[in-house]
């Protein structure tokens, strides 16, 4: 297999600034691309930039809440005006929401998680894929889902459904593009060792231990894990590919 590169390519990575936001933007830099950090923690984010500048890559920190989309207008328009395009993004950004059962959820938290986890997705396309088309050549989109948006879950109804939301999008997008030279595809992520983890089980051990009864591989993943697997999808060697939702699991959803 030949070495993935992105050298001359720009990317923009929507929650890139920790986790598995942070590991793609980490990656894309080695491979060679451009990328537009676009997240809301500004100083985690700058710190990133910084970092990637500093070992001699091209990378930029833009504030973005996806909830809003004049940011990610704003976004979109800094990797076009900074590095000129836009050849591939990852719509990472997301949250959890409260874990309730579905008939305790509360309107707000349905709301909030809808408008962040789904409609920030497809804000996202809407301002990137015009771009993509302007930039030319063969260009990827990887929407961030969930094992979430492949079953069902108890007690994180909205988050399932903004994520089950997030696949069907991907596939209709795909569907759209398919002859334009967007690939458009999602990558669903099983119990990956991020914030979102941490918030989820903290430091119980036996928390922690439940989730890896779950995984056939006896693990939690890392973020490395999925940043390798959106390079793929965003490679050549997936270049026939399109509307897909790729679990990187270790094994869950075969069960």
């Amino acid at each position: 297999m030949t070495e993935q590169t992105f050298a001359d390519q720009v990317v923009m990575v929507t929650g890139g600034a920790s986790g598995i936001g942070a590991a793609t933007v980490r990656a894309f830099c080695a491979a060679g691309a451009a990328v537009v950090i676009a997240d809301i923690l500004d100083e985690e984010g700058e710190a990133l930039a910084s970092e990637m500048s500093a070992s001699g890559h091209q990378a930029l920190f833009v504030h973005c809440d996806v909830s809003l989309e004049p940011d990610i207008m704003a976004a979109v328009a800094a990797a076009r005006d900074h590095f000129g395009g836009l050849h591939h993004a990852f719509n990472n950004a997301g949250i959890e929401g409260e874990a309730l059962p579905v008939d305790q959820a509360t309107n707000e938290n349905w709301a909030r998680v809808i408008e962040v986890n789904l409609r920030g997705v497809w804000w996202c396309m809407k301002h990137q894929i015009p771009v993509m088309r302007a930039t030319g050549g063969a260009c990827s989109i990887v929407n961030c889902a969930s094992i979430a948006g492949l079953t069902g879950f108890a007690g994180i109804a909205a988050y399932a459904a903004s994520k089950h939301g997030v696949v069907g999008l991907t596939r209709s997008a795909a569907l759209d593009l398919a002859e334009q030279s967007i690939r458009v595809n999602a990558i669903s992520p099983g119990v990956i060792q991020t914030p979102m983890i941490d918030r989820f089980a903290g430091t119980d051990a036996s928390a922690r231990a439940g989730l890896v009864t779950r995984v056939p591989m006896a693990r939690i993943g890392r973020p490395e894990e999925i940043a390798s697997a959106v390079l793929w999808l965003c490679s050549h060697g997936a270049s026939y590919m399109t509307g897909q939702a790729i679990a990187v699991d270790g094994g869950w959803t075969a069960w």
